[in-house]
């Protein structure tokens, strides 16, 4: 009887100190599951690509001597559109802070901006302009949604100009003049990264090439004992300005992918 009622005994104690010794033991910890990551675009490095479009240039024409006297006032020969394609490539470097994003480029084009209109001040002759080729030099601030980026640019501009005088009847060339002329540019574009390396984007560019004094050299059509060939038939004033659009596509190097910059 005794042996059964310490059994008893031992039995219940153990009952009890079970429960407290399980509720004792430490809770187990939770662990807060880390937010999503974003993965956002990085615009900085290095970068260089091509681009394609379509260019016009406005030039106005005044005669201010002809041939060997001075116009005055200047006569308004006419103005036209000198249009066509444009293609080359661009070169730069951008650096990115938060969503701002900042760069230098240069770019180097080939032109066929050509255009021309029958002279006011003597309709018998025709002026013709061509650009053959420009560059831009500019300094760029943009803001960047991700892989979206939008930005001005602005800085110099060097057009080369080529400048015919031909007989409107016949288009035989009777002067001509040449020149490397330098202004300023404005511009803006939008761009989006499609691949970690790559983007595209198209640009408006306006260039203003103001005013500047060309002296036309003679080839004799118009009479080589008055004007022998190799003098100055005529010199005038040519204001220009000039409008572009184009395709670009980029290839950045140093990416190193996406960057994870918040949660």
């Amino acid at each position: 009887m005794k042996k059964f009622f310490l059994a008893t005994v031992g039995l219940v104690a153990l009952g009890i100190a079970a429960p407290a010794s399980a509720a004792d033991l430490a809770a187990r910890p939770y662990t807060k599951a880390p937010p999503p990551v974003v993965a956002i675009y990085d615009w900085s490095g290095f970068y260089i690509g091509a681009n394609g479009g379509w260019g016009s240039s406005h030039k106005c024409w005044d005669i201010t001597n002809f041939p060997g006297a001075t116009v005055v006032p200047t006569f308004r020969e006419g103005c036209h559109d000198a249009t066509g394609g444009v293609v080359g490539g661009q070169i730069g470097y951008r650096w990115q802070s938060a969503g701002w994003v900042f760069g230098l480029e240069a770019q180097g084009d080939w032109a066929d901006l050509k255009g021309s209109n029958v002279s006011g001040f003597i309709p018998a002759w025709t002026n013709n302009s061509k650009i053959e080729a420009f560059g831009l030099f500019t300094g760029q601030v943009g803001y960047a949604w991700n892989n979206v980026l939008w930005y001005v640019k602005g800085g110099a501009a060097v057009t080369d100009d080529k400048y015919r005088g031909t007989v409107t009847a016949t288009g035989a060339l009777f002067d001509s003049a040449s020149e490397t002329r330098w202004g300023g540019a404005v511009g803006t574009g939008l761009e989006f990264g499609f691949a970690p390396n790559w983007s595209v984007a198209v640009e408006y560019d306006h260039l203003f090439m103001g005013n500047h004094s060309r002296s036309f050299t003679s080839t004799g059509v118009l009479g080589a004992a008055v004007i022998p060939v190799g003098g100055v038939f005529r010199t005038d004033s040519i204001h220009q300005d000039v409008d572009l659009i184009t395709a670009r596509i980029n290839y950045r190097f140093n990416w190193g992918g996406p960057v994870v910059g918040k949660y």
